[in-house]
């Protein structure tokens, strides 16, 4: 890969035309994508993002989730990283970004940036709640569509696709129906409007930058109830208390917002079990069965 970056990317088009890369470096990646280092002969560096043929889609959905983020971002409190080239080969693709030097910092503003995101976008959204393609988090699909109705849309869209994913390793959803009827009637009754959602929120996927802006990267956006990027950071750890402070400093949470983390968040789960296993499958069948309880109390 390092030889096709150099052969390649050697004259780029677009907004890196006529820049020469002079060095490529390695840097740590995740279980899709390898990741890149370009130095380029001005002495400026690109982030290179590479995937197999197979994985094409994915780039696509993620240059096209950070071009919709960056859309509703205050540069002042947030940078979302702009696509600056995407590269089909024969067997291979690879996504160009600029290089940002990610620290660990207070993420007073990273809370504020997301919040007025899903504030700015909100006030100028489609009214609806879904997104307009199939899509990705992380390996697992996220299918397209859109809903009026946040229960319909989360439940239907979201919740369903997994579940029936989930049944072939052997969750029982023999009271499908019931637990459906309960989550959207719920939901319903929350009665949110519809905001630009990062998707894939795990501190992974979020960063500091030196002079205290917040960084958001690899997402999967849809356009939802802001309550479930929220309630993502709570699934794995690693936000402070700074970043919930300069969300509710922007964009106060309802107190009611505990009562839906957990529904909001077996997505999550149910798509590391279909991707994973291991112990997400227990806590998907343990969380169903639960849920089963409830809807028919």
């Amino acid at each position: 890969m390092e030889q096709l970056l150099q052969q390649k990317l050697i004259e780029p088009r677009g907004p890196l035309e006529g820049s020469v890369i002079t060095k490529v470096t390695s840097v740590a990646g995740g279980c899709i994508h390898q990741t890149w280092q370009l130095q380029m002969e001005d002495g400026h560096k690109i982030f290179a993002k590479t995937c197999n043929e197979a994985s094409w889609q994915m780039l696509q959905c993620e240059c096209k989730g950070l071009n919709e983020l960056r859309k509703w971002a205050e540069p002042s409190l947030i940078e979302i990283p702009e696509p600056l080239a995407l590269e089909k080969f024969d067997k291979s693709a690879v996504l160009l970004m600029p290089w940002l030097d990610l620290q660990q910092g207070n993420q007073k503003k990273l809370g504020q940036g997301l919040a007025k995101i899903h504030k700015y976008s909100k006030k100028n959204g489609p009214g609806k709640f879904g997104w307009n393609e199939d899509s990705y988090i992380g390996l697992g699909p996220q299918p397209g569509g859109w809903r009026k109705n946040w229960g319909e849309c989360f439940v239907e869209l979201r919740l369903i696709p997994q579940l029936k994913i989930a049944s072939k390793w052997g969750l029982s959803t023999t009271k499908l129906d019931e637990v459906k009827h309960f989550l959207i009637t719920l939901l319903n009754e929350h009665d949110p409007s519809p905001s630009l959602v990062h998707g894939d929120l795990w501190s992974g996927n979020a960063s500091v930058l030196g002079n205290g802006s917040g960084v958001l990267l690899d997402p999967a956006t849809w356009w939802a109830d802001r309550e479930v990027d929220l309630a993502m950071t709570k699934l794995f750890g690693g936000f402070s208390d700074e970043f919930y402070k300069g969300y509710e400093l922007e964009w106060p949470i309802s107190s009611s917002a505990k009562k839906r983390v957990e529904i909001y968040n077996f997505y999550h789960l149910l798509n590391h079990a279909n991707l994973f296993g291991g112990s997400y499958i227990s806590q998907c069948i343990s969380y169903f069965k639960d849920l089963e309880s409830l809807s028919i109390s």
